[in-house]
């Protein structure tokens, strides 16, 4: 497996790992500059070039994996038989200095409804390092002219037609997604509400609307969903940064992406 697609397999799993990459090169050494090493929890890709210089690379990038907020690093290794590693001696001859670089995993967001404002927050999350589906029931909204507005995206963009049961893209979602509610149909909206309660390891849920319009959902929530009200505070209504009262859908959007970069902050303490 090339690094490349060792690296976007970790990104599906949504598992971090380090790139490690032989940077310099004076001497004589395993690998040339450029070699590359992916490594996971688990498991590993790639080699730079074995013994003491790979064996304590994995050390430090298992250290790197779960250590928050990890920065990219430098490591230096002397190759010679007057310097004993961690796991023996490697004297090629040279020295090498290898760069760490941590892969940590991605927010995602799902938008549920791509109309106006769902669209408008799409450009803006594009433009982040994440997962974003979006997800409608009408194939107007989808296009790929409609569309067109994302073709250079940061993200990694996942688009779901689904006529009928939009919901069921709730347990494709990995777990930590936060989904976002604004669909062109209270009644869509009010079943995928319901149904995001009964998703497991979800990250927030937001929903789009007015007072009147969450006093209903609430009330059925309660009422036809059996669900307490723990559960349907987890609900967030309105959304977006408290105190941006525009309803222009470019205004909401900014809004709804500026709290989500909020919640991005607190997922990674």
């Amino acid at each position: 497996m090339t690094w490349v697609a060792a690296v976007a397999r970790l990104r599906a799993r949504r598992e971090p790992g380090v790139l490690v990459t032989v940077a310099t090169v004076r001497g004589h050494a395993p690998r040339r500059a450029g070699a590359k090493l992916v490594v996971g929890r688990n498991d590993t890709w790639g080699s730079i070039g074995g013994g003491n210089i790979e064996a304590v690379a994995i050390d430090r990038a298992r250290e790197l994996v779960t250590t928050p907020d990890a920065e990219p690093e430098l490591m230096d290794f002397a190759l010679n038989d007057k310097v004993t590693g961690r796991h023996g001696v490697q004297c090629c001859g040279g020295a090498v200095t290898v760069l760490l670089e941590p892969l940590p995993v991605v927010p995602a967001v799902a938008i549920f409804g791509v109309g106006h404002v769902g669209l408008e927050l799409a450009r803006v999350l594009a433009r982040h390092d994440l997962d974003l589906h979006l997800v409608d029931t009408r194939s107007d909204m989808l296009t790929d002219e409609r569309l067109g507005v994302l073709a250079d995206a940061v993200a990694q963009v996942h688009v779901h037609h689904t006529p009928l049961l939009p919901e069921e893209v709730l347990a494709e979602l990995a777990p930590g997604t936060h989904v976002l509610i604004m669909t062109h149909d209270h009644a869509e909206d009010a079943a995928l509400c319901d149904a995001a309660l009964r998703t497991p390891a979800l990250g927030s849920i937001g929903l789009i609307g007015s007072a009147a319009k969450w006093a209903r959902f609430r009330h059925r929530l309660a009422t036809e969903g059996g669900h307490d009200a723990a559960a349907i505070d987890r609900i967030r209504t309105p959304i977006g940064v408290t105190g941006i009262t525009g309803k222009e859908p470019a205004t909401i959007a900014v809004s709804v992406a500026a709290d989500l970069l909020l919640a991005f902050e607190r997922d990674r303490r």
